[in-house]
């Protein structure tokens, strides 16, 4: 089924995030791609990449949800039935173009959405012409399962499905200056969300107040930046265990001497600004001290080095020179690209910031900058995101990027 026309004067409309033009420049910049990577359709299940395309924004992605892009002609928006209902409230497409799947085909043993859908677009004549080349699928997407990779291949023996290699993400690597202008909304919702986190973290404080705090001053956000939910919860890694990264909370209570990890962003109409600083309630270890002294260096030399048209393993490189001054090494890499976010992941899944990484930078690409040196029984961290410019790098955020210590 496709959903009704809506009302003009429906205040539960969403405006469209940004204009026609830009929308337009966007699909064709995911079209140019198709056809040098001789695509003649693609099938685009990423909720980052469905809101970047359509604007289409909600918690539905846990169930299949797919765009069909030709290589010329109309986009179709399947979703589930429910969801393709109101679809129309936050994606700029017509109706006739959000197509809802009978509830029917939701989490059934032996359908699969996709099987419907497939038959949608056979029936609507779209399965022709998209034979004539290959047929791209966002093969490592978070919510692309082999369930529903299966129930495409048994249904549509014409097609030839291969992967795009994350065609869609990759034109979301250099933003506009609407995006950017995102962004730094986002930014401000991030700069109050740490100011929370650091105000909280105090001895006897459970680290679940602590999220606590960070999650209302995400929730909240900053005048006209008002907060959008973010796509990865606060991490609050305490304590010896602060040489893991990713670790969350629990009601473990902060004491004397811990030194407390905090990363978190805020985000803004899904854009994201990541940023992790490092509080420490009492007086620095010697060891604590050197990891301070090498990040902070560190970090200053990769700012230093970005700009437009520097290769992104330069940024590697001069990380860790710098940190091989202090008798230090890095195996992870130093950060990655960065804007719009859907859990589990803020991350883009294209530029990442190691040596082996050949992308050259380009204006108004955004990146999170993660300085993390995770030791045994202590880590240190301090993270930006940045946006590239012609001549250097603008910081999202103000914070010092020194201990934090209270």
């Amino acid at each position: 089924m496709t959903t009704s026309a809506p009302c003009p004067e429906d205040p539960d409309v969403r405006p469209a995030l940004f204009s026609p033009a830009e929308y337009g420049r966007r699909l064709r910049a995911v079209r140019e791609r198709m056809a040098q990577q001789g695509l003649s359709a693609l099938l685009v299940t990423d909720p980052s990449n469905l809101f970047y395309l359509t604007g289409y924004d909600a918690w539905s992605f846990y169930s299949p949800q797919l765009l069909f892009v030709p290589e010329d002609g109309e986009m179709l928006l399947f979703l589930r039935e429910m969801d393709a209902n109101g679809a129309f409230r936050t994606s700029w497409l017509p109706p006739e173009q959000i197509i809802g799947y009978p509830e029917r085909y939701v989490q059934r043993p032996h359908l699969h959405p996709f099987d419907w859908v497939a038959l949608d677009l056979r029936r609507r004549g779209r399965i022709a012409p998209a034979a004539r080349g290959c047929v791209g699928l966002e093969m490592d997407a978070h919510f692309f399962s082999p369930k529903g990779y299966r129930a495409l291949v048994n249904a549509l023996p014409e097609w030839t499905l291969v992967d795009c290699f994350e065609l869609v993400n990759w034109v979301r690597a250099v933003k506009s200056d609407a995006e950017i202008r995102c962004m730094r909304a986002a930014a401000r919702v991030t700069t109050a969300a740490m100011q929370a986190a650091i105000d909280a973290v105090e001895p006897g404080t459970a680290q679940h107040l602590v999220a606590a705090r960070i999650a209302r001053a995400q929730a909240e956000g900053v005048g006209e930046a008002w907060g959008d939910f973010p796509a990865i919860v606060p991490l609050l890694p305490t304590g010896a265990s602060a040489d893991t990264p990713h670790l969350t909370w629990s009601d473990r209570v902060l004491r004397e001497g811990d030194a407390v990890v905090v990363e978190l962003s805020g985000a803004h109409r899904r854009y994201h600004a990541p940023l992790a600083r490092t509080v420490l309630l009492g007086t620095p270890s010697d060891a604590l001290l050197h990891l301070e002294e090498a990040v902070a260096a560190g970090l200053e030399a990769v700012l230093d080095t970005a700009a437009a048209g520097v290769p992104t393993r330069e940024l590697a490189g001069a990380w860790n020179r710098t940190l091989a001054g202090y008798g230090l090494e890095k195996h992870s890499r130093l950060g990655y690209s960065v804007g719009i976010g859907y859990p589990p992941d803020w991350g883009e899944r294209t530029v990442s910031i190691r040596s082996e990484d050949e992308t050259v930078l380009a204006e108004n690409m955004t990146l999170h900058v993660i300085c993390g040196m995770w030791m045994t029984g202590v880590g240190y961290v301090a993270s930006e995101s940045i946006r590239v410019t012609g001549t250097g790098v603008e910081a999202l955020t103000s914070f010092p990027r020194a201990l934090i210590r209270k």
